[in-house]
């Protein structure tokens, strides 16, 4: 079966699935298109399905072109191989308005794709495998020496026998580092279409390359043959899902929860900012340890590993968890070799950061 028949199934799928469905519109919410996508994805993460059509219907009024790709993303970042069948019909959705608009309206097909994606299953291991792949030091020499191999050696790296991080590391130079810098990755201008032939051809799961294929087309992100690669790990037919523990959380503003301002929004950046000049002991931990520069940054890292990041509906698996851990622990760069102590003092300074937030939102 070829690229352009999977993707027609998929698209026949969705036209099947939200036929008939009709979601009533919410009120939108007086945010910025980046907390509106803040909300919108911690809300799928934390199966809060309201709080995110909420966000959606904002977006769709807002920034459409900014719903629609962080759809995709979502779906490559947060549903990934937990779901394969629902990411390729998520995929579909991005072919377009025209194609949308031919089978029911803008918010029917939104409000269906993020009511479904919110109430499903979650595996989070493609974000885990980049940041590996990026940050872990164990990993650094790969990161060096595979920037100048050929295109060729790259893609049999990509199927060979290696740490799946080199092979995540080979497939990103393949597919090119310019569509996705990386100050940690050398430039590299790659061939997307023959890192996706030759998945095809190793051997690995052909729809889940396809579909692959066109999410990056669509998106641009190297999560999407990183989703591909995970497919190949033998991944059972049958696993759990297990919630994750969410640290404590306040609504502010307008009914906006605190985990929406992240360190990608205005006012999540000067809360942060403010917080690291208290006396909480995570703040004095980073004034410590972390140059002023980086701080924020720092910081805003931290808390996503905490906060931001967590799943209600987390497939648990071997992979998964190894790469979970992994980043949570070891890839927060050489002036912190081990988060845990750092981890458990921002969860336990949540409330400290929450009351900030507070304080700049206005």
């Amino acid at each position: 079966m070829n690229g352009r028949t999977i993707l027609q199934d998929a698209k026949d799928r969705l036209a099947d699935e939200v036929l008939g469905t009709a979601i009533a519109v919410p009120e939108p919410l007086a945010v910025s298109p980046w907390v509106a996508m803040s909300l919108l994805q911690k809300a799928i993460r934390r199966s809060e399905t309201a709080l995110a059509l909420q966000a959606a219907v904002t977006l769709l009024q807002l920034s459409p072109e900014r719903l629609w790709r962080r759809i995709g993303c979502v779906a490559f970042e947060d549903v990934g191989v937990a779901e394969l069948e629902w990411l390729s019909v998520t995929t579909a959705a991005l072919s377009g308005k025209r194609y949308r608009t031919s089978i029911g309206s803008e918010w029917q097909i939104a409000s269906y794709l993020v009511s479904r994606m919110s109430q499903g299953s979650q595996c989070r291991s493609a974000d885990d495998l980049l940041l590996t792949a990026e940050l872990h030091p164990r990993y650094r020499r790969a990161r060096s020496e595979l920037a100048g191999k050929s295109t060729a050696d790259l893609l049999r790296i990509v199927s060979g026998s290696a740490d799946l991080p080199v092979r995540a590391i080979a497939a990103w130079y393949a597919i090119g580092t310019d569509r996705r810098p990386s100050p940690y990755l050398f430039e590299r201008k790659g061939d997307p279409g023959a890192l996706f032939d030759w998945m095809c051809e190793a051997g690995l799961p052909h729809t889940v390359v396809e579909i692959s294929r066109e999410g990056f087309r669509r998106v641009g992100e190297v999560l999407c043959p990183f989703v591909a690669l995970l497919s190949s790990t033998h991944l059972p037919a049958q696993l759990p899902t297990e919630a994750d523990t969410f640290p404590p959380e306040v609504l502010i503003g307008d009914g906006i929860p605190s985990w929406a301002f992240d360190m990608y929004t205005r006012e999540g950046r000067a809360a942060y900012q403010a917080f690291l000049r208290g006396n909480s002991q995570s703040a004095k931990w980073v004034r410590t340890f972390v140059p002023k520069p980086e701080r924020v940054q720092f910081l805003g890292t931290a808390i996503f590993r905490v906060e931001g990041g967590l799943v209600k509906n987390r497939l648990r698996w071997d992979t998964g968890d190894w790469l979970k851990r992994s980043v949570d622990i070891e890839c927060h760069g050489p002036r912190c070799s081990d988060a845990t102590e750092l981890l458990a003092l921002v969860r336990a300074d949540i409330p400290s950061i929450n009351e900030a937030r507070a304080a700049h939102v206005g």
